[in-house]
């Protein structure tokens, strides 16, 4: 396959913070606290380049407060910005509180991520694009949705395979699973983590939840974090892959985005599945190693 990857999704600013204990309700907990530049769609888009794919496109909407330091980023990375400016919210912003064992839980400000609207939208930005992929947090507000599907429909319209990721389970439960589901029509893939396969199928074992959901959207890749990823078509499991070795774990933030851009990259080189998810695996190891959800830059 060629061509290149395009993805509608948010920029954000993470706020990490390390705590190496419990943290203690009321008072002060000591912690290592650094700024990253994050959102999901940015981070699958810069583990793309980094995985290989030397055109990705990143549709997004940023605050005029830190706008120029998203897309200087972004451009260091090897990801063309295509990003809305908004005068009136700010960039979005999540903390991630990550606690001893790489664990996180979020704290999450949308600020202009869920403003992405259909002005921003171009179906010129699909011109030489061999796939399109959705950040599903895009799903979860109005103004964004009505983006994020009309990108969907042109995709459609040119043949263009188009895969979306849940993004999170507490958001996706707000939605509601049918709901979520129906969106998700005309989507070649899908990607959710575990526990978000869980949710859209009430089947507490991945496997079968991923075998379920491929009835519905043709492939589904589920990564199981410290357990590897598996893919499902047509109502079976078709690879299973394990984890990469990790020396050691620091920061589980972006692990997932990092899976699904080193595996779109392998498929756009043509990669068959298990090549593929495998490559995801990479990626995914070498995100918990880091802390933030994107890949170091590229020295100079």
């Amino acid at each position: 396959m060629t061509g290149g990857l395009l993805v509608v999704g948010d920029v954000v600013t993470d706020v990490v913070a390390r705590h190496g204990s419990a943290l203690v309700h009321g008072t002060d907990t000591a912690a290592r606290i650094r700024t990253r530049a994050g959102g999901a769609g940015a981070n699958v888009s810069c583990w793309a380049a980094r995985s290989g794919c030397r055109d990705v496109r990143l549709v997004a909407r940023v605050g005029t407060d830190s706008a120029d330091w998203h897309r200087d980023l972004l451009r260091r990375a090897g990801v063309r910005a295509l990003l809305a400016v908004d005068d009136d919210a700010p960039t979005g912003t999540v903390v991630a509180l990550v606690d001893p064992s790489a664990e996180r839980t979020f704290l999450t400000d949308s600020g202009a991520v869920l403003r992405l609207s259909v002005d921003d939208w171009s179906p010129s930005m699909l011109d030489g694009v061999a796939h399109l992929h959705l950040s599903g947090y895009l799903l979860f507000a109005a103004t964004s949705r009505a983006t994020a599907l009309l990108a969907l429909r042109e995709a459609r319209r040119r043949n263009v395979p188009v895969s979306i990721d849940p993004a999170s389970a507490g958001f996706l439960a707000e939605l509601g699973v049918d709901r979520f589901l129906a969106l998700t029509e005309g989507a070649a893939l899908l990607l959710p983590n575990a526990d978000e396969a869980r949710l859209l199928t009430g089947l507490p074992e991945p496997a079968d939840a991923a075998a379920k959901l491929s009835l519905l959207v043709p492939q589904v890749a589920v990564t199981l974090g410290g357990g590897g990823a598996l893919l499902a078509t047509a109502g079976a499991v078709t690879a299973r892959v394990p984890a990469e070795p990790v020396h050691t774990a620091v920061d589980s933030t972006g692990a997932g985005d990092a899976f699904t851009g080193g595996f779109l990259a392998a498929r756009l080189a043509g990669a068959d599945d298990a090549t593929a998810v495998a490559a995801g695996c990479r990626a995914g190891a070498e995100a918990v190693m880091t802390v933030g959800g994107r890949p170091p830059l590229p020295a100079g």
